[in-house]
């Protein structure tokens, strides 16, 4: 447990780039693959994720290269977490840029990763790589419509 709980004092733009990586939780929903309705304009989060995913850490295995791996892999920042209205409402950095507090199972508050997956909030052991999905099949992992 992190005794500095400087998600309270401080804004996502004044974090260092160790207390900005550490907000990440680990829940792995900001990787799952999402389809847009085009005519309702209804966002569906499946239970396919990026090739990039590991199931197991519920990190991205490629990290410091998944712009180049992945075209439309989207970052995260101070600037545009705002905008991406489709990060879950547990997502660390949307609630540090609403001015909200960390739950109680965030790593940083539980003192440990296992408390995300206890929890129930993370995708571990509930997705599939894209790897592994044909085009296809994809509308057939649509999950939490």
């Amino acid at each position: 447990m992190v005794e500095n709980r400087f998600w309270i004092d401080k804004s996502l733009a004044e974090l260092s780039d160790d207390e900005w990586e550490s907000l990440c939780d680990g829940c792995g929903r900001c990787c799952q693959i999402r389809l847009e309705d085009s005519e309702t304009g209804q966002l569906m989060e499946t239970a396919i994720t990026c090739r990039l995913f590991d199931n197991d850490s519920c990190r991205c295995t490629q990290y410091s290269r998944r712009h180049v791996e992945v075209k439309n892999c989207v970052s995260i920042n101070a600037d545009n977490v705002s905008d991406l209205y489709w990060l879950p409402k547990t997502c660390a950095y949307k609630l540090v840029d609403e001015g909200q507090d960390l739950h109680p199972w965030h790593p940083l508050v539980a003192g440990n990763h296992q408390a995300i997956k206890e929890a129930g909030i993370s995708v571990y052991g509930k997705t599939i790589s894209e790897e592994h999905v044909h085009q296809e099949d994809i509308e057939s992992y649509i999950k939490w419509v």
